[in-house]
Protein backbone atom coordinates (compact mmCIF):
# COMPACT_ATOMS: atom_id res chain seq x y z
CA UNK A 1 0.00 0.00 0.00
CA UNK A 2 1.75 3.14 -1.17
CA UNK A 3 0.69 6.47 0.46
CA UNK A 4 0.49 7.96 -2.95
CA UNK A 5 -2.55 5.50 -3.61
CA UNK A 6 -4.14 6.50 -0.68
CA UNK A 7 -6.89 9.56 -0.63
CA UNK A 8 -7.61 12.36 1.50
CA UNK A 9 -10.17 10.29 3.84
CA UNK A 10 -7.92 7.55 3.76
CA UNK A 11 -5.29 9.32 4.73
CA UNK A 12 -7.37 11.63 7.73
CA UNK A 13 -8.36 7.99 8.75
CA UNK A 14 -5.00 6.39 9.44
CA UNK A 15 -3.91 9.36 11.00
CA UNK A 16 -7.03 9.27 13.13
CA UNK A 17 -6.29 5.58 14.09
CA UNK A 18 -2.36 6.52 14.75
CA UNK A 19 -3.18 9.41 16.75
CA UNK A 20 -5.65 7.36 19.00
CA UNK A 21 -3.29 4.06 19.30
CA UNK A 22 -0.57 6.83 20.17
CA UNK A 23 -2.57 7.92 23.31
CA UNK A 24 -3.68 4.39 24.75
CA UNK A 25 -0.35 2.93 23.72
CA UNK A 26 1.01 6.06 26.50
CA UNK A 27 -1.91 5.22 28.58
CA UNK A 28 -1.56 1.51 28.96
CA UNK A 29 2.26 2.25 29.61
CA UNK A 30 2.58 5.65 31.73
CA UNK A 31 4.15 3.97 34.95
CA UNK A 32 7.69 3.72 32.79
CA UNK A 33 7.02 6.29 29.80
CA UNK A 34 6.84 9.85 32.00
CA UNK A 35 9.24 11.12 34.18
CA UNK A 36 13.55 11.09 34.70
CA UNK A 37 14.05 7.51 33.08
CA UNK A 38 11.30 6.95 30.58
CA UNK A 39 11.39 4.06 28.20
CA UNK A 40 8.56 5.31 26.36
CA UNK A 41 7.37 2.44 23.78
CA UNK A 42 4.59 4.10 21.98
CA UNK A 43 7.25 6.97 20.29
CA UNK A 44 7.66 2.91 18.00
CA UNK A 45 5.31 4.52 16.24
CA UNK A 46 7.20 7.64 14.70
CA UNK A 47 8.43 5.49 12.65
CA UNK A 48 5.26 5.14 10.81
CA UNK A 49 6.07 8.36 9.13
CA UNK A 50 8.84 6.54 6.94
CA UNK A 51 6.18 4.48 5.42
CA UNK A 52 3.50 7.17 5.59
CA UNK A 53 5.43 10.61 5.36
CA UNK A 54 1.79 12.13 5.83
CA UNK A 55 1.94 11.10 9.66
CA UNK A 56 4.10 13.89 10.69
CA UNK A 57 1.86 16.60 12.12
CA UNK A 58 -0.78 13.52 13.55
CA UNK A 59 2.61 12.17 15.17
CA UNK A 60 3.39 15.42 16.47
CA UNK A 61 -0.30 15.92 17.80
CA UNK A 62 -0.37 12.35 19.23
CA UNK A 63 2.52 13.64 21.34
CA UNK A 64 0.60 16.78 22.43
CA UNK A 65 -2.18 15.28 23.04
CA UNK A 66 -0.60 12.15 25.31
CA UNK A 67 1.30 14.80 27.28
CA UNK A 68 -2.59 15.96 28.95
CA UNK A 69 -2.72 12.17 30.40
CA UNK A 70 0.80 12.80 32.05
CA UNK A 71 3.21 15.05 31.41
CA UNK A 72 4.46 18.29 33.29
CA UNK A 73 2.15 20.79 31.44
CA UNK A 74 1.81 22.84 28.72
CA UNK A 75 5.91 23.30 28.14
CA UNK A 76 5.65 19.26 27.66
CA UNK A 77 2.65 18.95 25.35
CA UNK A 78 4.08 21.39 23.25
CA UNK A 79 7.71 20.22 23.64
CA UNK A 80 6.57 17.12 22.93
CA UNK A 81 4.33 18.02 20.11
CA UNK A 82 7.76 20.16 18.19
CA UNK A 83 9.89 17.08 19.19
CA UNK A 84 7.45 14.44 17.80
CA UNK A 85 7.02 16.25 14.31
CA UNK A 86 11.14 17.17 13.99
CA UNK A 87 11.27 13.65 14.86
CA UNK A 88 9.08 11.85 12.38
CA UNK A 89 9.79 14.42 9.72
CA UNK A 90 14.12 13.63 9.81
CA UNK A 91 12.76 9.80 9.26
CA UNK A 92 10.70 10.76 6.39
CA UNK A 93 13.81 12.72 4.89
CA UNK A 94 15.70 9.37 5.93
CA UNK A 95 13.46 7.52 3.53
CA UNK A 96 13.44 10.99 0.63
CA UNK A 97 17.05 10.42 0.50
CA UNK A 98 17.12 6.63 0.01
CA UNK A 99 19.18 6.24 3.52
CA UNK A 100 19.77 2.94 5.22
CA UNK A 101 16.48 2.26 6.91
CA UNK A 102 18.36 1.74 10.20
CA UNK A 103 19.41 5.31 10.50
CA UNK A 104 15.61 5.35 11.84
CA UNK A 105 17.09 4.17 15.44
CA UNK A 106 18.93 7.82 15.44
CA UNK A 107 16.10 10.42 15.04
CA UNK A 108 14.18 7.95 17.04
CA UNK A 109 16.80 8.09 19.82
CA UNK A 110 17.92 11.28 19.73
CA UNK A 111 15.94 13.62 19.27
CA UNK A 112 13.59 12.96 22.08
CA UNK A 113 16.30 12.33 24.18
CA UNK A 114 18.41 15.21 23.94
CA UNK A 115 15.14 17.73 23.13
CA UNK A 116 12.91 16.39 25.99
CA UNK A 117 15.75 16.81 28.13
CA UNK A 118 15.86 20.45 27.42
CA UNK A 119 13.05 21.05 29.62
CA UNK A 120 12.55 18.79 32.12
CA UNK A 121 16.19 18.96 33.07
CA UNK A 122 15.08 22.63 34.98
CA UNK A 123 11.67 20.99 35.67
CA UNK A 124 12.78 18.16 37.30
CA UNK A 125 15.69 20.08 38.90
CA UNK A 126 18.24 16.78 37.23
CA UNK A 127 21.37 18.06 35.56
CA UNK A 128 20.89 18.00 32.26
CA UNK A 129 23.97 15.81 30.90
CA UNK A 130 22.52 12.95 33.38
CA UNK A 131 18.75 13.70 32.12
CA UNK A 132 19.94 13.44 28.29
CA UNK A 133 22.05 10.12 28.61
CA UNK A 134 19.21 8.36 30.75
CA UNK A 135 16.48 9.81 28.21
CA UNK A 136 18.58 8.56 25.11
CA UNK A 137 19.05 4.78 26.80
CA UNK A 138 15.40 4.35 27.47
CA UNK A 139 14.58 5.42 23.38
CA UNK A 140 17.23 3.24 22.51
CA UNK A 141 14.21 0.69 22.97
CA UNK A 142 11.32 1.88 20.96
CA UNK A 143 14.64 3.28 18.42
CA UNK A 144 15.12 -1.04 17.57
CA UNK A 145 11.94 -1.40 17.49
CA UNK A 146 10.87 1.64 15.02
CA UNK A 147 13.14 -0.28 13.07
CA UNK A 148 11.94 -3.63 13.06
CA UNK A 149 8.44 -2.39 12.29
CA UNK A 150 8.95 0.11 9.23
CA UNK A 151 10.77 -3.25 7.30
CA UNK A 152 7.96 -5.80 9.16
CA UNK A 153 5.19 -3.31 7.62
CA UNK A 154 6.91 -2.92 4.46
CA UNK A 155 7.01 -6.42 3.76
CA UNK A 156 3.62 -7.16 4.46
CA UNK A 157 2.48 -4.71 2.07
CA UNK A 158 5.13 -5.91 -0.49
CA UNK A 159 3.57 -9.35 -0.45
CA UNK A 160 -0.10 -7.95 -1.04
CA UNK A 161 -1.17 -9.50 2.70
CA UNK A 162 -2.65 -5.80 2.83
CA UNK A 163 -3.88 -4.48 -0.19
CA UNK A 164 -6.05 -1.75 -1.05
CA UNK A 165 -6.63 -1.29 -5.03
CA UNK A 166 -7.93 1.94 -6.73
CA UNK A 167 -11.41 -0.03 -7.08
CA UNK A 168 -11.48 -0.98 -3.45
CA UNK A 169 -10.91 3.14 -2.41
CA UNK A 170 -13.65 4.08 -4.86
CA UNK A 171 -16.63 2.10 -3.32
Amino acid sequence: MEHKNLNNVQKLTISGIVIALYVVILFMTQSFSFGAYQIRIVTTMYALSYLFPFLVIPLGLANFIANMIGGLGLVDMVGGCIVGIVTSFLIVLIRKFHLNRALIFFPIMLVPGLGVALWLSPLLNFPYPALAVNLCIGQSVPAVCGVILTKVLERVFRNGNIIMTRSETNE
